[in-house]
């Protein structure tokens, strides 16, 4: 596969541990590179149970501490609105599954606003814009394009915190978003929009199981991203979907990457 092809593609493991292994590997790989250049590296987390247990196989691995954690900003695709330190928090699953274990500037890990510190929802929006915008990209862009952008995705096929066949995901004109009444709980939330999550180089796609397959299966066909939102994430240089066999049922065979 060349090297800069943003065709979606898949790569597959054999369960969900092995599935957290191959993707730390990838991504201590890969922030080692890209480190190692002297440029920030931007990095777009996300939350649930893949998510966090990416990030704990990164923090057991070997290369670790090949990557130059002072030149990697972390950020994120979505936030629950509930106080600082809520379990619900995906900042605080991120800190407790790698972040507190490295030695990296306070001023590079980039969190949402929390619910007990004073804003509204639609001005922790604004303030999360703002602070994207403190990083522009070369042609004005308010916003880093991320050298990785993580996603989850539900098994209604969303992704951050954008639904389907909600506003959200058609916001075109917006960095950052306010979501309220949110289908899945908590309620209100932070997202970043479908312009920045695609602005990434890279947009990484983490699921398993089963009850991921048919989410996976639409995206991959072709779904509205309106309808199934995950079908409209697509990375300017990549766009990977790790999986394990469970969530891959409907994978069609040309679109699994046997070499990535």
């Amino acid at each position: 596969m060349a090297e800069f092809s943003n065709e979606k593609r898949v790569v597959i493991s054999a369960d969900p541990t092995a599935l957290a292994e191959s993707v730390a590997a990838r991504f201590v790989n890969r922030l080692a590179k890209c480190s190692a250049d002297g440029a920030l590296v931007h990095v777009s987390l996300t939350g649930g149970s893949m998510g966090s247990a990416v990030l704990a196989a990164a923090a057991r691995h070997p290369r670790r501490d090949r990557v130059d954690w002072s030149r990697v900003h972390f950020w994120w695709s979505d936030e629950r609105f509930v106080p600082r330190g809520h379990a619900d928090r995906n900042d605080l699953l991120a800190q407790d599954a790698l972040l507190d274990e490295l030695e990296i500037p306070s001023e590079n890990i980039h969190t949402m606003a929390a619910s007990d510190e004073g804003l509204d929802l639609d001005a922790a929006a604004e303030r999360y814009a703002a602070e994207l915008a403190r990083f522009p990209q070369e042609d004005g862009t308010p916003w880093p394009s991320f050298d990785i952008c993580f996603l989850g995705v539900g098994p209604d096929g969303h992704i951050a915190s954008l639904f389907p066949d909600r506003a959200e995901i058609l916001i075109t004109d917006l960095v950052a978003v306010p979501v309220r009444d949110s289908p899945k709980p908590p309620p209100e939330r932070v997202s970043l929009t479908r312009p920045v999550i695609n602005g990434s180089r890279r947009v990484w796609l983490v699921l398993a199981g089963t009850d991921k397959a048919s989410a996976l299966g639409l995206a991959l066909a072709g779904a509205s991203y309106a309808s199934v939102p995950v079908a409209g994430a697509k990375g300017r240089k990549r766009t990977i979907f790790f999986v394990d066999e469970a969530a891959a049922s409907q994978v069609p065979p040309e679109l699994i990457d046997q070499e990535y």
